[in-house]
C-alpha cells in the first residue's frame, strides 16, 4: 500500500482510482498527478470493504474540517467534495455486498430520489404525437418508420458531424468563450451500451467516439454533438481545466467519476447545450446542416414531434426501476420500452443493455433529472449555463435556485 497522502483532495483522488480498478469506466476521465496513478495501479488491490471504510473516514475528516490542501478553503467547495465522497462509498459499499435499495443508491450517488411516472403520461404524449406524424396506421409503425426514414449514412456520418462541430463550436465560442488550444477528435465506433461517448484526454483535448452499432438518426445527432462536444462534456472539462485546475488549483477536478453528482450536471448541462445555442427550436438550424448533405429532414415536422415525445424521455427511468426495484423480466422490460417509448426492438435492447450494464445500471437519472435541474436553474439565461460551464455546483443548489430577475428566454445563438 502506498503512504498515506498529504491532504484529503489527494485522498479523494486515491479513493476514486482505486475504485476505478474495480468498476470498469467508473473512472470516466483523470489528468491528475501521473505519479499517484502510478502508485495506485501498482499496488494490490484494495478491497471494496476497504474503500468503503477508507471514504467514510475521509467524510469524517471534511466534517471536521481537516484542511482540504494548499489551495484558498472554500466552504462550498468542501461541500461539493463531501457529496461526491458519499457517491463512491455507496458505490464500494455496494461492490462489498451492502444492500442498499436502488432509489436509495441513486440519492446518495447524484443527489436526487428517482420517481416513476405514470403511463397516463405517456399517453397523452402518444395522442400528441399521433396528430403530428405523417401517414396513418399504429402510432408504434409510425414513429418508427418516420424516425429510420431519417437515418444519417454512415459514409455521410462524418460530413454532418463536422458540419455540426464547427457551427457549435463557433457558437459557444462566442456565447461563452473556450480555451486557446482545445480540440476534438472524432471516432466511429461499436459494440458499445451508449449512443455517444466524450473521453476527456486533459490538456484540453477529447475524444469522442459515435456508436454505429445502430444506425444514427437525423433526428437527434444535432444534439448529440452539442452533448459530447460544444457546449456540453468536452465544453465543460475544458473551461473547468483551465479554470479550476490550471489556476485554482482544485486537483479534484482532474478526475471525472461514475456515482458521483457531478455526473448529474454534467449530463443535464450537455443535454440542454442544442436548446441554448439554438435555441427552443433548432431543427431549422439542424435543417441546414443535413440537408446538403442530401439527408431527408422536415424541421416542422420534427420539431412538432419532438415537442410531443418530450414525455417519453421518461420511459427510461421506468426502465430502470422495473429492472432494479421491482426485479422485471429483461425481455418484459424490452417490450415496456417498445410499447411506451415507441421504440424499435433493437433499440429497445439497446436501451436494457445500458440500464443492466454495471457501470451504468443507475446513470439514467443523471439524463432526466440533470435536465429538468440544469434548465431550472439556467431559466434562459446564458450567464446561468456559464456557471455550469465553470462552478462546482451540486443538485440540491440547482434545486433550490430561483430565477434572477430579468432572466431572459433561451435565445439561440446567431449563426
Amino acid at each position: 500500500m502506498t503512504a498515506t497522502p498529504a491532504n484529503l483532495v489527494e485522498r479523494y483522488l486515491e479513493l476514486g482510482l482505486r475504485l476505478g480498478r474495480h468498476i470498469d469506466g467508473m473512472v470516466d476521465a483523470y489528468y491528475g498527478p501521473a505519479a499517484l496513478s502510478a502508485s495506485v495501479d501498482a499496488e494490490p488491490l484494495r478491497t471494496p470493504a476497504a474503500l468503503a471504510e477508507d471514504a467514510k473516514a475521509l467524510v469524517a475528516d471534511l466534517d471536521a474540517g481537516v484542511p482540504l490542501d494548499a489551495a484558498t478553503e472554500d466552504s462550498l467547495r468542501r461541500r461539493w467534495l463531501r457529496a461526491q465522497v458519499l457517491g463512491l462509498r455507496t458505490t464500494a459499499e455496494r461492490l462489498a455486498g451492502v444492500a442498499i435499495a436502488f432509489e436509495d443508491e441513486i440519492e446518495r450517488c447524484y443527489g436526487v430520489r428517482p420517481t416513476r411516472v405514470d403511463e397516463s403520461a405517456f399517453e397523452a404524449a402518444h395522442r400528441a404525437l399521433d396528430e403530428v406524424l405523417p401517414g396513418t396506421g399504429p402510432l408504434g409503425e409510425r414513429y418508427i418508420e418516420w424516425k429510420e426514414a431519417q437515418s444519417v449514412p454512415t459514409d455521410v456520418l462524418p460530413r454532418a458531424i463536422a458540419s455540426f462541430a464547427e457551427d457549435f463550436r463557433d457558437r459557444t465560442q462566442r456565447a461563452f468563450g473556450l480555451p486557446e488550444g482545445e480540440h476534438i477528435d472524432f471516432d466511429l465506433v461499436t459494440n458499445e451500451p451508449w449512443s455517444g461517448f466524450n473521453y476527456y484526454l486533459g490538456d484540453l483535448k477529447s475524444r469522442v467516439a459515435i456508436n454505429i452499432d445502430l444506425p444514427v438518426l437525423a433526428t437527434s445527432l444535432g444534439h448529440l454533438v452539442a452533448h459530447e462536444a460544444y457546449p456540453g462534456h468536452h465544453t465543460e472539462h475544458s473551461r473547468k481545466e483551465v479554470g479550476l485546475v490550471r489556476r485554482r488549483q482544485r486537483l479534484e477536478e482532474s478526475i471525472f467519476l461514475v456515482g458521483a453528482p457531478q455526473c448529474l450536471l454534467a449530463e443535464g448541462l450537455a443535454d440542454l447545450g442544442l436548446e441554448v445555442l439554438c435555441g427552443e427550436r433548432p431543427e431549422a438550424v439542424e435543417a441546414d446542416h443535413l440537408k446538403p448533405l442530401g439527408i431527408p429532414f422536415d424541421a416542422e415536422v420534427a420539431a412538432r414531434a419532438r415537442q410531443a415525445a418530450e414525455a417519453l424521455n421518461a420511459v427510461r427511468g421506468n426502465l430502470a426501476l422495473l429492472l432494479h426495484v421491482d426485479g422485471a423480466d429483461p425481455d418484459d422490460v424490452i417490450a415496456y420500452a417498445e410499447r411506451w417509448g415507441l421504440l424499435p426492438k433493437a433499440r429497445a435492447e439497446k436501451a436494457v443493455q445500458f440500464q443492466t450494464d454495471p457501470t451504468w445500471r443507475a446513470y439514467i437519472f443523471c439524463y432526466i433529472d440533470g435536465l429538468r435541474l440544469c434548465r431550472r436553474f439556467t431559466a434562459g439565461d446564458p450567464a446561468r449555463f456559464e456557471r455550469l460551464l465553470t462552478e462546482q455546483l451540486l443538485p440540491a443548489d440547482l434545486e433550490a435556485a430561483r430565477p434572477e430577475p430579468g432572466a431572459q428566454g433561451v435565445g439561440g445563438v446567431g449563426r
